[in-house]
């Protein structure tokens, strides 16, 4: 409902009094501004109220303060007095009133401005002693008619705010260098990769960090000029953040890459990669687990080598669940919803100035999405999100959860997520020429970009098939068939209709094109049989996973032998600044030179941790693991103030935990063939083994059943039992909520990960490798990426990789051999210990850990491989390719 300010309520929006009082209270012009259009917002009850000053030139309007608009845009967001609405009012320089804005001629929307959602406009000019100073606009969300009355208020409070304005005009610069910065940092996750950058922040204000869960959008949007300059001058500040910056920009305009040396042919033809989650950064909550972790790590690789490459995902308003344990040990899930403007985005906007908005036909209504997008480093990942105005009730709730809903809520995601995505490309004007779908979810993309080829070369769909399959590269990561979404028919029709009659397809061609037997009336129409049909190239995540794909996908390949099936392999890597701590990579930049990092994916370079002195390494991870347990501590204690815990438990949990005894972690998907209760196979010999006074072990446990999940969640539940177990409540500890942060910190700090999967259904698994740069060791099943990895030193193996059809025998056996390694080979190495106190046996598989494993699993090699074996070629842009005639 509209609301008028009526004069009978409010004779004055501003007085004179209340300008000196707000003067008073900020100090700075800049602060004052903030606090006046503030007070403006909430008297004149609009959505936004924003002063924009005149530049000395006198051609050009910069925001100067805003409520409503996005904060960071203040002093970076410019118009010339000719452009939009605001340079309307200076250059009339008398009042403009809009009800519709999007129907004035004069409208143009800013893309920085986050004001997509605003339609009424009203701006008066601020003119102190007949010169004009700037403009003073406020907005509504909703289309509102402003009266006489009104006009006349808001330009009696720019004549009392003009003075303010104009003193802050006669500054050099009326918003800080110190704050622009940061805000420019904030805005790109370059920072959350690089220790310096993200050092700032934490710096500001430690513990509002953490509350914040690293988020620096939020950190700078609440703290004041005044605190932000005073925090920066105690701590000599200003050169950090300057160098920081000045870093960035380096980072962000240099061509002399790998990228540039090697992917040159994608450079007006970009990869376009499609993920259903992408794990970037905590205060990004769009993941769940490994599959957006990977793609998080994919699209930052991909960054730091300058590959030329768009991530698609879905923005997931709700993200994935927050978890917490009742008294029972039980799992509760509880659904956020995220504050948009706390998020590093900003809207999409198309080759026609516009943002850009995405419509999909369906049986039943069209589907439509607006577009944000995230700047990663030198790559762009662009989120579609259905909450817009003029779709449906449920279409606007759509992408609220990630991996939430029925089947029905599934396809639609994927259909917004695929055919939805590529037009998002084509309206910002972006050709890619090559599509990777990480995952089935997005196999759609490949029938919408048939569609546009056959639009624009006037081809056929069975002639357009095979000039589009040669550019499609796609990773299955799900070694089990029930993992593959499968559709039925009726599910299909209703959401691919449309586009199968623009393919000139009939429904049983288009679901033959998603089954095994294309001619299998009664079989389902599967995402990952699409995705193999219509991709040139195809891979597994490990060497394992795809000796087991291509035994999965006999059947669809009928005419070729299990070997010859055409499914490779690219395995997984993790990206190295993400998850090395930063005592570690000062140490690296000690021993192995500070291009290290650069050049992460050379053999050559790790050789040098050899010649690193034991005692260094060694107190550099107690001092990693130290850390954990403070972490641990702190969560444990948390969480069971939430469950109204007593006193002495509290007391008890502040002290849990021991920084002398061996630690392992275990952090993944509580999914039950990951097994994270294969440690209780024999409880007593368990029991023994952690209250053993000489050599104690301890564990650290984390991870997240899905909600529909009720076994996951009662293995869940073993685990968090033990907690209250007097003979485990010292030596085994569930944090909750398990994200990238926990994850991080467990990485980090443990001597030991467990990993141990009922082979061969890990398909690559990247926790454990997370864990090798940081100098802990792994103790894994012969599954994955550990079955190509374990060389007998450089690690602990669980079992010799053979498995048993009868799952209780290969589950006791495996138990078996988990206890009998630790037992015999983990425990004694680790408190083997000489005249020094150091474990030198330990630490001698430590360093042939990172100097075997470093190199072959970070992103940095995977993307390489990736760029190499899959996007040049699919682009082509291979100089040579010889292939013997059959």
């Amino acid at each position: 409902m509209m609301q008028e300010v009526h004069t009978n309520e409010v004779r004055n929006v501003l007085t004179l009094e209340e300008i000196a009082n707000l003067a008073a209270e900020g100090g700075q012009p800049a602060e004052t501004l903030m606090n006046v259009v503030a007070l403006i917002a909430k008297r004149f009850r609009t959505d936004v109220c924003s002063a924009y000053l005149l530049e000395p030139d006198r051609a050009n309007l910069v925001l100067a303060a805003t409520v409503g608009l996005r904060r960071e845009c203040i002093g970076s967001l410019r118009m010339a007095v000719n452009e939009g609405l605001t340079g309307l009012v200076a250059e009339q320089v008398r009042p403009v009133s809009v009800e519709q804005v999007k129907n004035h001629p004069r409208f143009k929307y800013f893309r920085d401005a986050g004001e997509d959602a605003y339609q009424s406009f009203l701006g008066v000019p601020l003119i102190e002693r007949g010169v004009l100073q700037g403009v003073l606009v406020v907005q509504t969300i909703e289309a509102r008619v402003f009266s006489e009355d009104e006009i006349r208020m808001l330009t009696e409070a720019a004549t009392q705010v003009a003075p303010v304005v104009s003193e802050a005009r006669t500054l050099d610069r009326f918003i800080a260098p110190l704050q622009e910065r940061l805000w420019a940092l904030a805005r790109n996750l370059w920072w959350s990769w690089d220790h310096n950058s993200s050092s700032l922040f934490l710096d500001l204000d430690p513990a509002r960090w953490n509350e914040l869960n690293h988020n620096p959008v939020a950190l700078l949007g609440e703290m004041p000029l005044a605190k932000l300059e005073t925090r920066a001058a105690e701590l000599m500040l200003h050169s950090r953040v300057n160098y920081a910056y000045r870093r960035m920009l380096e980072y962000l305009e240099a061509d002399r890459t790998w990228g540039t040396r090697h992917a040159g042919v994608l450079r007006p033809h970009p990869v376009a990669y499609f993920s259903a989650e992408f794990g970037l950064h905590e205060s990004l909550p769009v993941y769940s687990g490994g599959l957006g972790v990977l793609a998080g790590d994919h699209i930052k690789s991909a960054s730091d080598l300058d590959i030329p490459l768009v991530g698609i995902g879905l923005f997931y308003g709700q993200g994935y669940f927050r978890q917490r344990l009742d008294v029972g040990g039980w799992q509760r899930e509880e659904y956020l919803k995220t504050d948009v403007n706390q998020m590093p985005m900003e809207v999409a906007i198309g080759k026609d100035g516009r943002p850009v908005v995405v419509e999909i036909e369906t049986r039943s209504g069209r589907i439509k999405a607006k577009v944000w997008r995230v700047d990663v480093g030198r790559r762009d990942l662009l989120l579609l999100d259905s909450d817009v105005e003029g779709n449906a009730p449920e279409d606007r709730e759509l992408a609220s959860r990630l991996y939430g809903g029925d089947l029905r809520i599934r396809i639609r995601q994927e259909l917004l997520l695929g055919v939805g995505g590529l037009r998002a490309l084509k309206a910002l004007g972006i050709s890619p020429g090559v599509l990777h779908l990480n995952e089935g979810h997005s196999a759609f993309a490949v029938l919408e970009a048939i569609r546009m080829r056959m639009q624009e070369e006037g081809l056929a769909f069975d002639a357009a098939v095979p000039r589009v399959s040669r550019e499609v590269v796609f990773t299955t990561h799900t070694p089990v068939p029930a993992g593959h979404d499968r559709f039925d028919a009726g599910l299909v029709e209703e959401h691919i209709g449309p586009l199968r009659e623009a393919l000139g397809l009939s429904k049983e061609s288009l679901m033959g094109l998603g089954r095994e037997n294309a001619n299998n009336s009664d079989e389902l129409f599967c995402m990952t049989v699409l995705a193999l049909r219509l991709s040139r190239r195809a891979n597994a995540v490990s060497a394992l996973h795809a000796e087991v794909s291509r035994a999965m996908w006999t059947g669809l390949f009928r005419d070729k032998l299990e070997d010859d099936v055409p499914i490779g392999h690219i395995t997984n890597g993790v990206h190295v600044p993400s998850w090395l701590a930063p005592q570690m990579f000062r140490l690296y930049d000690r021993h192995l030179g500070t291009d290290w990092h650069q050049r992460s994916s050379e053999a050559k370079i790790w050789l040098g941790i050899e010649d690193v002195d034991d005692g260094e390494l060694w107190e550099t991870h107690l001092n990693l693991k130290s850390q954990l347990i403070e972490f641990v501590r702190r969560r444990a204690v948390a969480q069971a103030e939430h469950r109204g815990e007593s006193r002495e438990t509290l007391q008890r949990l502040e002290r849990v935990l021991s920084p002398d005894a061996l630690t392992i972690g275990f952090a993944r998907r509580f999914a039950t063939y990951k097994r994270a209760n294969l440690i209780l196979t024999d409880i007593e010999r368990l029991a023994s083994m952690v209250n053993d006074p000489n050599r104690p072990v301890q564990f650290v446990f984390a991870g997240k059943a899905h909600p529909l999940d009720e076994p996951g969640k009662r293995v869940l539940q073993q685990i968090a039992e033990l907690m209250r177990d007097p003979k485990f409540r010292d030596k085994f500890v569930f944090v909750e909520d398990y994200d990238i942060n926990v994850g991080r910190h467990f990485v980090q700090g443990v001597d030991v990960w467990l990993n141990n999967p009922r082979r061969p259904l890990e398909a690559s698994g990247t926790s454990g490798q997370k864990v090798v740069l940081n100098g802990g060791l792994n103790l894994s099943v012969l599954d994955g990426w550990w079955a190509e990895a374990f060389d007998g030193m450089n690690g602990f193996a669980i079992g010799t990789g053979r498995t048993h059809s009868n799952m209780s025998v290969h589950d006791a056996r495996d138990g078996e051999d988990l206890m009998r390694t630790l037992r015999e080979a983990v425990i004694p190495l680790y408190y083997q210990r000489d005249r020094d106190g150091l474990p030198r046996g330990w630490i001698k598989r430590m360093k042939r850990t990172i100097r075997t494993l470093g190199w072959r699993f970070n992103a940095d090699r995977m993307v390489m491989d990736y760029t190499l074996k899959c996007y040049v070629p699919a682009a082509g842009g291979t100089s040579s390719d010889m292939r013997a005639s059959s």
